[in-house]
């Protein structure tokens, strides 16, 4: 069986012989063009499965490889490529801007985060979500790095994850007030988990050092 081809973003299917390739929509937001681009790249290669996926992306699905080139070509910076060891994503709900509940918009500080982190190298796949209020839509209780909206700022959620072995996120920071120091705190998390020679899931982590001792460790308090 073919495997994952990750230096071209590319998926090995369940048949063994095809792959899929992502297209990044940051948080899920596109626009006409970028949706017409990859409506014709899937009919110009015939691709027979198009998918919008839980992480907020379009994933083409059942191209042969002699086709993943040209595919991500035709793409362009609509392709994705985050496989293997880096930061997947950056989930965000629509936020304080649109939702009647939201407590902080996401819009801003959410594509930041994707703008600095999205395909970053880190020690183990590495998954983000921002939520606008603690409904928690983009269920950042289950990421590696979750902000959650409050009425006084965000609170930094680390180290969940889903998978066969499932855990919760914990509070690592609570009600920091402004986007500003929120992504000034997510810059000193994604620094001192590349900093680990541990390959793992950063939810392990927790696990073993525990979220206060975690805590000491990158912000000294």
């Amino acid at each position: 069986m073919k495997q994952n081809i990750p230096e071209k973003g590319a998926v090995v299917q369940r048949d063994g012989e095809t792959y899929a390739v992502k297209v990044h929509m940051p948080g899920g937001y596109t626009t006409p063009g970028e949706l017409r681009t990859v409506a014709d790249v899937a009919e110009r290669y015939g691709i027979p499965s198009v998918k919008v996926t839980i992480a907020q992306r379009i994933a083409l699905i059942g191209i042969p490889e002699e086709k993943i080139d040209a595919v991500r070509s035709d793409l362009g910076d609509l392709e994705d490529g985050a496989t293997g060891l880096c930061i997947r994503y950056v989930k965000m709900c629509p936020g304080a801007t649109w939702c009647k509940r939201g407590q902080q918009a996401t819009y801003d500080i959410g594509m930041e985060m994707d703008r600095r982190y999205h395909r970053l190298q880190v020690p183990w796949k590495f998954k983000m979500a921002v939520s606008g209020c603690a409904n928690d839509c983009m269920e950042g209780c289950i990421r590696d790095l979750g902000l959650i909206g409050t009425s006084k700022g965000w609170n930094i959620m680390l180290g969940g994850n889903g998978g066969s072995r499932p855990r919760f996120s914990a509070r690592l920071l609570e009600n920091v007030p402004t986007e500003s120091e929120a992504l000034a705190a997510v810059e000193k998390i994604v620094a001192w988990f590349q900093s680990l020679e541990r390959k793992c899931r950063i939810g392990k982590v927790v696990e073993e050092l525990g979220i206060d001792a975690i805590r000491e460790a990158i912000f000294g308090k």
